[in-house]
């Protein structure tokens, strides 16, 4: 069977498959890699719930059948579908989900595209956390950049970020030594 016939297949079944051709669906998804993503990516947007579900989970097995050792040409075609989608319009839940997957197969390439969504206020949460689990270096410098760049109320969320990696961060306090509720700590007695 030809590439666009499997992928045409695959997408049928996501959208209309009982559980059987569901899991077979699945389990081919991993097996047709980069190819798979753009089409997946579409059916991620469904506003039908079991079709969007279905492809997050088909997504996941293509990043995780690249994700296996010997595979690394297979990761990098991967990870350039998924920053290709993630360039693309969508919805916010649907970059959200591209952000994430990105988190398993992303590389020193994917740190630039996922540092510039920390100026978008729905996706600037998620692209922290993601840049925490990309190659440490350039991750690193791309949140020691954002520092001096994003909106001041979510410095302090970048500068934890930075301390997690173990730098020193002055005029952010963590947010977690910050108290919530006045305290009678530090008073003297009451």
């Amino acid at each position: 069977m030809a590439l666009n016939d499997e992928l045409e297949a695959l997408t049928l079944a996501l959208k209309t498959g009982d559980d059987a051709a569901l899991v077979a669906a699945w389990t081919q998804a991993g097996r047709l890699g980069a190819a798979a993503v753009p089409p997946l990516v579409a059916l991620l947007g469904s506003p039908e719930q079991e079709p969007a579900r279905s492809a997050r989970r088909a997504l996941n097995a293509v990043v995780r059948r690249a994700n296996r050792p010997g595979a690394r040409a297979e990761m990098r075609a991967v990870e350039a579908a998924l920053l290709l989608a993630l360039k693309g319009p969508g919805a916010a839940a649907v970059r959200r989900e591209l952000l994430w997957l990105l988190s398993e197969a992303g590389g020193e390439e994917a740190v630039a595209p996922v540092a510039a969504l920390l100026q978008d206020p729905e996706l600037r949460e998620d692209a922290r956390c993601v840049l925490l689990r990309l190659p440490e270096r350039a991750s690193t410098r791309a949140l020691q950049k954002a520092l001096t760049e994003v909106p001041e109320d979510f410095r302090p969320a970048i500068a934890d970020a930075l301390r997690s990696r173990g730098l020193s961060v002055k005029g952010y306090p963590s947010r977690k030594k910050v108290p919530t509720k006045e305290t009678t700590v530090g008073k003297g007695p009451v």
